[in-house]
């Protein structure tokens, strides 16, 4: 019993493991027949692959020779609504919608945050924030050159700094003058006065037929210019000016054998004797009108070759306009504004002592744009490149409007005090004042005005020329074959 009990179990434990060597081969045969799929696939990947590098094998490469025109990117379609018709056509075709905001496919939502903020840092219009070290070092600045102006600039007359610019004005007039042909060695043996020397050759080889110097008699205008006289005529003759207004009337007043002044706040031109502008053409005779004016002004510029000490020299650029003023009543004699610019340019107030004016102006400048790039580098930790002192920055651009501002409060305190009353004595008042420094004044306020107008608002114009400039550098790379393309996109 027990002998058949035992047959039995055998018989179970055989029947079971046979049982098990049939699912086995049944999963060998699926694991065999998987192998094969997956070797039909890579075999039809490999066929795939093959048949693509035959296709990519077969393109031809085309350098464009020239990308200066529009017309090898639009040969295909006749105009640009056809082309845009085109494009509509491919974007429905792949369901694209252009309306959508195309950065949210191109970049990640941190990129994107990132372009924004570095837009909001370096394209955006933006107060200033100016710590007290900034205020300090502005009003220090503009108090050293308001000092420097009082005592060292003044008025023309007294100017320490106006002589040494005047001993310069005088050495550059020479210079010119030997380029023109004047002989220095000449004048020596002659004992004459050199620059005298050279102010009469020069007007000697630049004649101009506006040069009239009285309201009557024999260079006079006849009476139609009041108050002419030697001391003011380089002011009333409005081609005497160094400016765009000034090169035009000459050049017209060659032409046209005219002679243009500016009295009682209103232009007059009278006729004058015949003048023969040289030049075989047109164009020649504008050339050689520009030099004729250019010439003539090198020699006013330090005076007159008969005149008396330092001389009437030319005005300041657009300085005559202050003639067209012709408004008010001022002073103790109640004068116009034009009066009394006329008589502030007759005490000296000419292009060399604007000049001198200049100076301080720029030493206020250099000096507040050296301590904010010192600043900004060894107080603020910042690079070398970032401490570039850059007019669209808009702490240093406060910092020059409070230096120039202080400059100006001390100039006006110490001009106030030398005119007693500039009330009653505007032209002692108005020729000790640095009308560079309240051009430069003026500028920075009509600045500040606009950062505080478009403050938040974008600087298309920066952003533009960013823009222009990395499109530019795009371009060039990309027909730099040295390089790769890869390197390009970096």
């Amino acid at each position: 019993m027990d002998k058949i009990q035992e047959n039995t179990k055998i018989e179970k434990a055989i029947l079971a493991e046979k049982q098990q060597i049939f699912l086995i081969q049944n999963k060998l045969s699926e694991i065999e027949k998987n192998i094969k799929e997956q070797c039909l696939t890579i075999e039809q990947i490999q066929n795939s692959i093959t048949e693509k590098n035959q296709n990519l094998s077969n393109i031809e490469y085309k350098e464009n020779q020239s990308i200066d025109s529009l017309e090898n990117f639009f040969n295909t379609y006749s105009n640009w609504e056809t082309y845009c018709q085109e494009i509509e056509k491919y974007l429905n075709l792949k369901k694209i919608n252009s309306n959508e905001d195309s950065l949210k496919f191109l970049i990640t939502y941190s990129n994107l945050s990132d372009v924004k903020k570095r837009i909001e840092d370096e394209f955006t219009h933006r107060n200033a924030e100016c710590d007290k070290y900034d205020y300090l070092i502005a009003i220090t600045c503009g108090a050293i050159a308001g000092i420097m102006d009082i005592f060292l600039v003044g008025n023309p007359k007294d100017s320490y700094l106006g002589k040494k610019v005047d001993k310069t004005v005088e050495k550059m007039t020479q210079k010119f003058a030997q380029l023109c042909g004047w002989d220095k060695q000449k004048a020596l043996d002659k004992n004459k006065d050199l620059t005298k020397s050279a102010i009469a050759f020069l007007e000697n080889k630049f004649k101009i037929n506006y040069d009239q110097t009285t309201t009557n008699g024999r260079n006079g205008t006849n009476g139609k210019v009041d108050n002419l006289s030697m001391k003011n005529h380089h002011l009333k003759s409005i081609g005497h000016s160094p400016d765009i207004f000034g090169l035009f009337v000459s050049i017209v007043n060659q032409f046209t054998n005219t002679s243009t002044f500016v009295s009682n706040g209103k232009i007059i031109t009278i006729d004058t004797n015949t003048f023969e502008l040289q030049g075989g053409n047109f164009i020649a005779k504008i050339f050689c009108g520009f030099f004729n004016w250019f010439g003539h002004l090198a020699s006013d510029w330090c005076g007159s070759s008969g005149g008396k000490e330092r001389g009437a020299g030319i005005p300041m650029p657009f300085y005559n306009l202050f003639l067209l003023c012709d408004f008010g009543n001022f002073g103790q004699h109640r004068q116009t504004l034009a009066q009394i610019a006329t008589q502030v340019f007759e005490q000296g107030y000419d292009l060399r002592h604007g000049v001198t004016m200049s100076i301080p102006v720029m030493i206020n400048e250099m000096l507040i744009r050296f301590i904010y790039i010192i600043k900004a580098k060894f107080y603020h930790k910042k690079e070398w490149k970032e401490c570039i002192p850059k007019d669209d920055i808009p702490e240093l651009n406060k910092m020059l409007l409070i230096g120039s501002g202080t400059f100006l409060l001390i100039d006006t305190g110490g001009a106030w005090i030398k005119s007693k009353n500039p009330i009653t004595n505007p032209v002692v008042f108005l020729s000790e004042i640095n009308l560079i420094n309240v051009i430069r004044f003026s500028t920075l306020i009509l600045k500040e005005i606009y950062i505080l107008y478009n403050n938040g608002k974008i600087d298309n114009k920066k952003l533009e020329k960013y823009l222009d400039d990395t499109c530019k550098i795009l371009l060039i790379e990309a027909h730099n074959k040295s390089k790769p393309f890869k390197e390009i996109l970096k």
